[in-house]
C-alpha cells in the first residue's frame, strides 16, 4: 500500500511512521526533514492545497493525525482543526482517492466543554458529510515515549506528588498501540464507525489509580494524589499563561474538559477484535513511558 500522513513528524505520527516499517508513504511536513527509508517528505501544511494535491496523489489510503491540541488563542483551533481537514478532504476528492483515516479525540463527544473538542466534533461533521470510505478514530488520552503532555505527572511523581482534576475516571491508549491501529484501518474496507480505542482495562481508570500506577513506574510505593478544583485549576492556566505565554501546557480551554468525571471509551465502539486488540497494558506502558523519560534525560 501507498499511505498518505499529515502530522507525521508529532507524537502519534512518528509512532505511525514506526508501524509502517519502511513501507510506501508520502508525508507531510513544515519544515526539512532527515532522509528515512520509505518516506518521502513532501513540503507545506495544512493550508497548502498544492501540498495537499502532491501528498494524496495515488495514495490507497490517508491518515490524518496532524491537528492543533493547544493554544493560548482558541480562534486557532477553527483553522487548523476544521478548515484544515475540510482541505484534506478537497485535495482527496480531487484525486479520488476514497480512503481516509481520521484522528479525532474523544473530547469530541463533549463538543461543549472546550473549544478543542468543539472543533474536532466540527471537523468529523465534514468527515461523515464527505463520502469518502472513512473511519474516525478518538483516542482517549495517549501517552507513552516522546509524549510531552503527561510528562509533568511522572516529573511530580518523582517527589511523590501527583495532582489530579476532579474526581472521575479516564481511558488510555499507548501510543504504540494507537499507532498499529491506525496503520490497520488504513487497510481496511469497512463500514463507515466511529472508534474509540482504549489499553482494554474496563471501566477505565479511576483518576486515583492512574495516579498511583504513575507514582509506581516511577518507583514510589505511594504517592500523595490530591484532586484540584475547577477554580485552582483555572487560575493555574491563567498563571501559567501569564509565565509560558503559548508554551503553556494548562490551559484555560484544557481546564474546561479536565473536569469533565468521565471520559472512559465506550464498549461498543472499541475496534473489532479481528482487527486489533491493545498489546501494551497501562501498567506496562506506565513503566515503559518512564524508563524512556529516564533515558532520554526528560525527568
Amino acid at each position: 500500500m501507498s499511505i498518505a500522513i499529515t502530522g507525521a513528524t508529532g507524537f502519534v505520527g512518528m509512532a505511525v511512521l514506526e508501524a509502517l516499517g519502511g513501507q510506501s508513504v508520502r508525508a507531510l511536513t513544515r519544515r526539512d526533514q532527515p532522509a528515512r527509508e520509505g518516506v518521502e517528505w513532501v513540503r507545506g501544511d495544512l493550508e497548502d492545497t498544492q501540498a495537499l494535491e502532491e501528498l494524496v496523489a495515488g495514495a490507497d489510503a490517508v491518515i490524518h493525525i496532524a491537528g492543533l491540541t493547544n493554544t493560548p488563542d482558541v480562534a486557532e483551533f477553527e483553522a487548523a482543526n476544521v478548515t484544515g481537514t475540510a482541505n484534506i478532504i478537497a485535495a482527496m476528492k480531487k484525486a479520488k482517492i476514497k480512503r481516509f483515516v481520521f484522528v479525532s479525540s474523544l473530547s469530541a463527544r463533549k463538543p461543549e466543554l472546550s473549544e478543542y473538542g468543539a472543533s474536532k466534533a466540527r471537523a468529523e461533521t465534514l468527515v461523515e458529510a464527505s463520502k469518502l470510505s472513512w473511519t474516525i478514530v478518538r483516542p482517549p488520552a495517549v501517552y507513552g515515549p516522546r509524549d510531552d503532555d503527561m510528562l509533568e505527572l511522572f516529573r511530580t511523581a518523582k517527589w511523590g506528588v501527583v495532582p489530579l482534576p476532579p474526581g472521575g475516571a479516564t481511558s488510555i491508549i499507548y501510543v504504540s498501540d494507537l499507532a498499529q491501529l491506525l496503520v490497520a484501518l488504513a487497510g481496511e474496507k469497512g463500514p463507515k464507525s466511529i472508534l474509540e480505542p482504549d489499553d482494554g482495562r474496563e471501566g477505565g481508570w479511576a483518576h486515583k489509580e492512574m495516579a498511583q500506577a504513575i507514582g509506581k513506574a516511577m518507583g514510589k510505593t505511594s504517592v500523595f494524589a490530591p484532586h484540584l478544583p475547577a477554580p485552582v485549576l483555572s487560575a493555574a492556566a491563567s498563571a501559567l499563561k501569564l509565565v509560558q505565554g503559548g508554551k503553556a501546557k494548562l490551559t484555560a480551554d484544557r481546564v474546561g474538559y479536565m473536569c469533565h468525571p468521565n471520559w472512559v471509551c465506550r464498549s461498543d465502539r472499541r475496534p473489532p477484535e479481528a482487527l486489533w486488540k491493545p498489546q501494551v497494558s497501562g501498567e506496562d506502558g506506565f513503566a515503559q513511558t518512564a524508563q524512556w523519560y529516564r533515558e532520554a534525560g526528560w525527568l
